[in-house]
């Protein structure tokens, strides 16, 4: 490892500021040391905030209602609670990495310690720009809410509205981002279960008048809709949804006592998040029937069809489109800011690694890594400004995009799991010295592995057979093909290896190493 890197990493491995002042050495201009390099400022609090704010948005209060349309009540509660149990798995084992090794872009750094260098160059980039496609489908979707008050007002301009206050955020001091988000995901909070309250309510005929109770389900359609297909259909909204979750891993750089934070954030953002995601699709599923006609148009035209918006209307509540209006332009918001925040400490590891260019790994003088944070925006923007020409198109475009770029950075997590535990293993390392350990090693990661490859191939099935479909190809394979290029073409460049085990780093980093330099 050059000098460059092995001082970028260990910025990210300091436990204060003092710390994190690094001496001069080659390679590594003066004017470049006090700038390069980020504070652990953020809480527990804020670490669990911040991955249920970049969970908790569109694809819950919008998309659900598609989900439902696909494959019933039935298989859409499947969808959501089949990718849900994946999402533990997935987040357990980044939970034993990121508490063992707290740095900054998780999946990066562990996929180039413990596989390939390459493979880390593609999948940092993956992710960077995973979120930075999911941050422009926030934006797009800010206009379609906020044109249901202002039907005159073209929807661009809401949507660089919105662009500039989560760029504004961003540019705070970690710790004040983290207070933002903290608020904006408490209401989020709030919103979910108020509706779990109202939507019981209604289904059991306490408001509304009618009980509604299993009715829908027993309708002349089967409430598996198109069954096995409408499913995996269903996982794809669903894996969309759930994208975010892994924030936490990314947080795990700034966090004040990352052996203590991680893995209560860990437990409590899944159970947090499963709770609220399958009773949420559970009601949803009760209250409303699948050939309801507004919800077909649900995710694509406007807000006020919502499946949440309908259930508010089903129980009497004439205010319904307004208050899930100001939900969920305030979900898109905090989803869009956590998306931000990864994306720019991503974009600043991938720098500090030599894998961006330099001029990002500077940070201001609050530590916040300003041409990161910048050139992402930049590109979000550009991307909302291409896809513009029509909102349903574009929406369902990013959305394809950003869930199918979702399941290659999951798969990374899970390979990297694996190779981190061979390694550990390989080097007679006690698994007692991990802070936490994943939950059914190694069943649930080749579950998980296996669910990931299913729903990847799968997933066009309908888009190629009968009828060959270019567009919606495109938004879903060609994600992958990128990746395999970007792996394949670093490696060739760079000639690099597979990580041997018994090579692996398990100790710049560690949680072992912070301990001792901080006596």
């Amino acid at each position: 490892m050059n000098t460059n890197i092995s001082q970028a990493l260990h910025f990210l491995s300091t436990p204060n500021q003092k710390n994190d002042e690094v001496s001069n050495s080659t390679n590594v201009r003066e004017s470049d040391v006090h700038v390069t390099h980020l504070k652990r400022s953020l809480k527990s609090r804020h670490m669990s905030m911040i991955a249920i704010g970049g969970t908790i948005g569109t694809g819950l209060f919008v998309g659900s209602g598609s989900a439902l349309y696909m494959s019933g009540p039935a298989g859409s509660l499947t969808a959501y609670f089949i990718i849900g149990t994946m999402i533990y798995f997935i987040i357990s084992s980044l939970g034993e990495m990121c508490s063992y090794i707290p740095v900054s872009d998780p999946l990066s750094y562990f996929s180039s310690t413990f596989i390939d260098p390459a493979l880390g160059f593609a999948f940092g980039w993956n992710y960077w720009f995973s979120w930075m496609v999911t941050i422009s489908a926030e934006l797009v979707t800010t206009g379609i809410v906020m044109k249901f008050w202002f039907p005159k007002v073209n929807q661009t301009i809401w949507s660089f509205s919105a662009w500039f206050i989560i760029v504004s955020v961003n540019s705070f001091s970690v710790r004040g981002f983290g207070e933002v988000e903290f608020y904006l995901s408490f209401f989020k909070i709030c919103a979910v279960l108020v509706f779990i309250v109202i939507g019981i309510f209604t289904i059991a005929g306490v408001t509304g008048g009618t009980k509604i109770g299993f009715s829908n389900w027993q309708n002349n359609e089967s409430p598996f809709f198109n069954g096995i297909a409408g499913i995996t259909s269903s996982c794809i909204t669903a894996a969309f949804s759930f994208q975010g979750t892994e924030i936490i891993g990314i947080t795990v750089g700034e966090s004040e006592n990352p052996k203590r934070d991680v893995p209560r954030a860990i437990r409590s953002v899944f159970f947090r998040i499963m709770l609220f995601y399958i009773l949420t699709i559970f009601i949803i599923g009760l209250a409303i029937p699948r050939t309801n006609s507004n919800l077909i148009n649900a995710s694509t035209s406007n807000i006020s069809i919502s499946p949440f918006t309908i259930v508010f209307q089903l129980s009497g509540i004439k205010w319904a489109p307004h208050l899930i209006n100001a939900v969920v332009l305030i979900a898109i918001i905090s989803a869009g800011n956590s998306g931000l925040y990864a994306c720019t400490r991503v974009l600043w590891v991938l720098a500090t690694q030599g894998k961006a260019p330099r001029l990002l790994r500077k940070t201001t003088k609050h530590s916040v890594p300003f041409y990161a944070l910048l050139s992402t925006a930049l590109f979000s923007a550009l991307f909302v400004i291409i896809l513009a020409d029509g909102t349903s198109k574009a929406y369902n475009i990013l959305i394809d995009i950003a869930g199918v770029t979702g399941f290659i950075f999951w798969m990374g997590i899970l390979l990297s799991h694996l190779r981190f535990r061979k390694a550990f293993v390989a080097q007679g390392k006690p698994l007692d010295n991990l802070p936490y350990k994943s939950f059914l090693y190694p069943f649930g990661q080749y579950y998980s592995i296996f669910l990931l490859t299913f729903i990847i191939i799968g997933q066009g099935y309908d888009i190629i057979y009968p009828k060959f479909l270019v567009v919606p190809f495109i938004s879903k394979y060609v994600p992958i093909i990128l990746f395999f290029v970007l792996w394949l073409s670093y490696r060739l460049v760079k000639k690099t290896k597979f990580v041997d085990p018994f090579e692996a780093d398990l100790y710049k980093n560690s949680i072992e190493t912070i301990e001792m330099r901080s006596i």
